[in-house]
């Protein structure tokens, strides 16, 4: 097996035989996704980083890593920085770097299959005064040097019930056929995979904790669509499903099939689709309309049908959570557990329940330090002993047929001290400014994102990732348009307004490199709100997620009478809803969990 070292120089190596001063390799896959298949893992098989978000640029002298604020430790633990230099973004951009550092009229490759044309057009910008080239690449040269590269998924799709997702795949085709026809369009391009198998309910298990199919689709301004994927891979129910409206097409066929467009109006998304759909669109010879999947938007404002779902699966999932916690207080104490023992244990609490479909993403089990890198990955190379004295933060989710979850929590090993006390209430205070924030029509997330952080703002602290993402509905865990964070923090850009039956996360955090890490997560759902004696209708949260807040890391003195009151009525209707599905010493447990604070 070679090195990392090594599998770089290799790189370098055929760079060089076919005529590239350099390459560019993010971790994304041909759809865009956030979390991709083991195929797709580009990135970790050169350089052994982990997490979730990166970017790595290599030249023949030199070679940097981009991550964003969420892995500057870890992306240091995992990369050698003998090989690799460390770039933060925002502050730092690849076409920024590249103007930089890439040679005098350098021929730099990019898989057209991998990046977007708004990135291509930036960063062939960014190389031009310096004579520099971006050159897309016939083939990823990662491929050929990877032996033991993992192939693509094979396995079938499911058909999604329509009393799971509240709507039909033909009403939903409908829908984007009537928004065709608005934008005087001939057909839509679908390429992000949730989109995908939102809007034709089915889901799949091609990507590690994600429900989605590799897939693309074409959906006609008469309702009609193609949708190109392995044919093997659709059995009979995913036909009868889909019916004769939906024909069904080999994925290797979906580039010529947009070279045969010629004279029609095609929507195309420029921040989901890669430039390589766009260059075949281009030169087929149809006319690009370039504006946002019309699915995104849909797909975020979630229908009875969906909430429901996500009401239950939060409530099996909460009783999940309820049951490992008090577990890890009478276990963790004799300081015999590891970081994968808990996050086994924990899995293994869901998978009880008996409908668990997979995790929502790789549970991040971090203890002392790793706990201060907010998207902490263990390995059997990082696994650490938790330990008396220690933080112990475990953010973790499912997957169920109604609905995704994702919940954070933090516990003291034994006792905490005053600075963890303290730290820990400002996130609280902060996370309840929040679930208790009602606020008009049109108001965006970066307008939310600062009542997270001021009470540590007036600390002289902070936190370094947004305050909240979007989630799905038995989809991605971390869905858009919706967010809350700063617009310079990773996925920034202007923000979406805030819109009744969204579905986000509220997780502030604190994180004290090198000693200990805090979140407090649970979702919450967008609804509508009338304050008494109001006149307009305004909108405010909901939390979904009921899990015990740990009292012995709040410091009370730092509570408002107001934030107490909040407390005491969450903690009561936690204990209202997982309380009839545990077992008598487990509720035991809870009701102690949850009495008042006032």
């Amino acid at each position: 097996m070679p090195s990392y070292s090594d599998r770089l120089a290799a790189l370098r190596t055929r760079l060089a035989q076919e005529g590239f001063d350099g390459f560019v390799v993010p971790l994304t896959d041909e759809h865009m996704s956030e979390y991709v298949g083991g195929y797709a893992q580009r990135l970790a098989w050169l350089t052994g980083f982990q997490g979730s978000a990166g970017t790595a640029v290599v030249l023949a002298g030199e070679a940097a890593m981009f991550t964003d604020g969420r892995y500057t430790l870890q992306v240091r633990e995992q990369v050698d920085g003998a090989d690799w230099s460390f770039c933060q973004v925002p502050q730092e951009s690849i076409a920024r770097w590249l103007a930089g550092h890439a040679p005098q009229g350098g021929r730099i490759g990019y898989d057209p299959w991998l990046h977007t044309r708004t990135w291509v057009e930036q960063t062939a910008a960014a190389l031009a005064p310096r004579g520099g080239a971006l050159v897309p690449v016939a083939s990823n040269p990662i491929d050929a040097l990877w032996a033991d590269r993992p192939q693509p998924s094979d396995a079938r799709l499911a058909v999604q019930p329509d009393t799971l997702a509240g709507r039909s795949a033909a009403d939903k085709r409908a829908e984007i056929a009537d928004w065709l026809r608005a934008e005087g369009a001939d057909a839509l391009v679908l390429s992000a995979l949730d989109s995908i198998a939102w809007a034709f309910n089915v889901r799949g298990t091609d990507v590690t904790h994600t429900p989605v199919a590799l897939s693309y689709a074409l959906v006609a301004e008469d309702g009609t669509a193609e949708l190109f994927v392995a044919p093997d891979k659709v059995g009979d129910d995913v036909r009868r499903h889909l019916g004769n409206a939906v024909r069904i097409r080999d994925k290797a066929e979906f580039a010529s099939a947009l070279r045969s467009l010629a004279g029609k109006r095609v929507a195309v998304d420029p921040e989901r689709a890669v430039a390589a759909i766009f260059d075949a669109l281009d030169s087929g010879g149809a006319t690009l309309l370039t504006v946002r999947d019309p699915v995104v938007l849909a797909k975020a404002i979630k229908n009875p049908a969906e909430i429901a779902g996500h009401q239950a699966a939060q409530a099996r999932d909460g009783a999940a959570l309820v049951r490992f916690l008090k577990w890890f207080e009478e276990t963790a104490p004799a300081g015999k557990l590891t970081e994968l023992d808990v996050a086994e244990r924990l899995h293994a609490f869901r998978a009880e329940t008996g409908v668990l479909k997979d995790l929502s993403f790789e549970t991040i089990s971090a203890t002392g330090a790793h706990a201060a890198s907010p998207h902490y990955n263990v390995t059997d190379e990082s696994n650490a002993p938790i330990l008396p004295g220690q933080l112990f933060l475990i953010d973790s989710g499912g997957q169920y047929a109604d609905g995704t979850t994702d919940i954070t929590r933090v516990m003291p090993v034994t006792e905490p001290t005053s600075e963890m006390r303290d730290r820990f209430t400002r996130v609280l205070k902060g996370h309840i400014a929040v679930a208790t924030a009602i606020f008009a029509d049109g108001t965006t997330g970066a307008q939310i994102d600062a009542f997270a952080r001021r009470p540590l703002w007036e600390a002289g602290l902070d936190f370094a990732h947004g305050t909240g993402h979007g989630i799905g509905a038995y989809l991605s865990v971390h869905e858009g348009p919706q967010r809350i964070a700063q617009p310079t923090y990773p996925g920034g850009g202007p923000l979406e307004p805030l819109r009744a039956g969204m579905l986000l996360s509220n997780e502030p955090g604190y994180y004290k490199a090198g000693e200990y890490g805090i979140r407090i997560e649970n979702l919450m759902l967008v609804v509508e709100h009338t304050p008494a004696g109001g006149d307009a209708t305004m909108l405010a949260f909901e939390t979904t997620s009921f899990v015990p807040i740990e009292r012995r890391l709040i410091e009370p003195a730092l509570l408002t009478s107001q934030e107490r009151a909040w407390l005491d009525a969450y903690h009561a209707e936690t204990l209202r809803r997982a309380g009839p599905l545990l077992d008598a010493d487990t509720r035991a447990w809870l009701e102690e969990k949850c009495a008042p604070f006032g």
